[in-house]
């Protein structure tokens, strides 16, 4: 599925260099949009995603009311290398002081990805998100687990009014059933398939962490719409003999499953909406800023954080004893290791991964889902301590730290590549989502 984009054009006006830009959108955006025929603003638009002018003319100052009675997103793609024409930002004003919002992109990549958000705003209503939980909150650490929103009837149901989007429940009991019963020899032809580099696991947790791939692709092949999965994989851990870090990556490599830990169907939703639209490489994780000291130490079992710099811009990044769940295909370093969290079984994995240093970006979906918080920052390196539950987390710098413990929104984030606020803030005009930037 692609984009359907309605080329308006001047009545009269259209004219050859109209014709020309049209040919040229038709080239630079093939694989993400069709683009229907053109129609003259203020005349009958047939179903599609969006319109776009591949030519602007003084002649919008007097069309006003026909602008505001487009009713679909306004994209301006007015020069031949896939952006606005910088002729073009007296016009995009007037219309905005008049409150005629428009998608104008800088570049190319830009207008892809506002493309495919298009698009995805229109499969959001046909994907659903698999959560496998049963009692949530109720078992280990329920004083920490049962202040979670993303567990909440309202929360689910936001997110099916704001994207379309269905949270399906399964039992996360009745799965760990179902993985156990898996014979060890289909478990062990798949690992052997994959061919992925281990250190200290015998063979008997390896294939307890095959056996929820297995088990958790049988449901997702029985459901197309399921695009992202979830399992409340620490608080209610006593229903399964493994971890599931294992069979999310490899979902994610295969089939571009996104992941939530702990069920976290708000960190799948800003992650799904991400991926799918800028592409960029990127990963859930815990935060843990340096201003909030003993709160955060006590929790990682660690004595002190690293030594840095400006310490109240600067985050420790880390989940289950690492970095976090990195799928393969965005690590520059990747191992499966035995499991490091004591609230998890003995016979557990997990995933030692790092991303590349260098920009980042933090993202998270507010709980209205009507807003979220972004914040660009660099991952400067990785800190390792011993015999904590801290033994390779990432150290990210901020422009803000004060400003980012005063806004977040969540102790979990999405860490992405790249300095990305500006594409995030398109999409957020694609989306209605008022964009915070730290």
């Amino acid at each position: 599925m692609k984009a359907r984009l309605v080329p308006l054009y001047f009545d009269p006006g259209r004219d050859g260099d109209f014709d020309k830009q049209l040919a040229t959108l038709k080239t630079l955006l093939a694989d993400e949009a069709d683009l229907l025929a053109p129609v003259p603003l203020g005349g009958p638009l047939p179903a599609a995603d969006a319109v776009v002018f591949p030519q602007l003319l003084g002649e919008a100052y007097r069309r006003v009311e026909q602008f505001r009675a487009v009713g679909m997103p306004i994209l301006i793609v007015t020069s031949q290398f896939g952006t606005l024409s910088m002729w073009d930002w007296e016009i995009i004003a007037y219309l905005q002081s008049h409150g005629i919002n428009s998608l104008a992109p800088c570049n190319l990549a830009q207008a892809k990805a506002i493309c495919n958000a298009l698009r995805l705003k229109q499969e959001l209503k046909k994907t659903s998100f698999l959560a496998y939980q049963d009692n949530p909150g109720e078992g280990f650490q329920a004083s920490i687990f049962k202040r979670f929103y993303w567990w909440e009837d309202e929360c689910s149901q936001r997110i099916r009014d704001k994207f379309g989007v269905a949270i399906i429940k399964k039992s996360f009991r009745e799965l760990g059933a179902r993985a156990q019963a898996i014979p060890d020899s289909r478990a062990a032809e798949t690992w052997k398939a994959w061919n992925l580099p281990t250190e200290g696991l015998s063979e008997k947790p390896i294939l307890s962490a095959v056996k929820v791939y297995l088990a958790v692709k049988q449901d997702i092949e029985q459901d197309p719409s399921i695009r992202a999965v979830g399992i409340n994989c620490l608080n209610e851990s006593h229903f399964s003999d493994t971890t599931p870090c294992l069979a999310f990556s490899m979902l994610h490599r295969e089939r571009q499953i996104v992941w939530g830990c702990e069920g976290d169907t708000v960190s799948m939703l800003t992650q799904y909406l991400l991926q799918h639209t800028l592409g960029y490489p990127l990963m859930m994780t815990n935060l843990y800023p340096f201003l909030l000291g003993d709160a955060a130490l006590k929790h990682e079992r660690i004595e002190s954080f690293p030594e840095v710099d400006e310490p109240e811009n600067h985050v420790l990044v880390a989940h289950c004893g690492y970095l976090g769940l990195l799928p393969t295909s965005y690590a520059s370093q990747w191992m499966l290791r035995p499991k490091v969290l004591g609230i998890v079984n003995d016979n557990a994995t997990a995933i030692d991964a790092r991303m590349p240093v260098g920009s980042v970006t933090l993202a998270k979906l507010h709980a209205t889902m009507n807003g979220m918080t972004v914040a660009e920052g660099a991952l400067t390196g990785y800190a390792q301590y011993e015999n904590s539950d801290c033994r390779n987390g990432g150290v990210i710098r901020v422009r803000d730290g004060r400003k980012l413990v005063n806004s977040l929104c969540s102790h979990h984030s999405i860490i992405t590549t790249g300095h990305n606020l500006a594409d995030i803030q398109l999409l957020g005009k694609v989306f209605d989502l008022q964009v915070d930037a730290i």
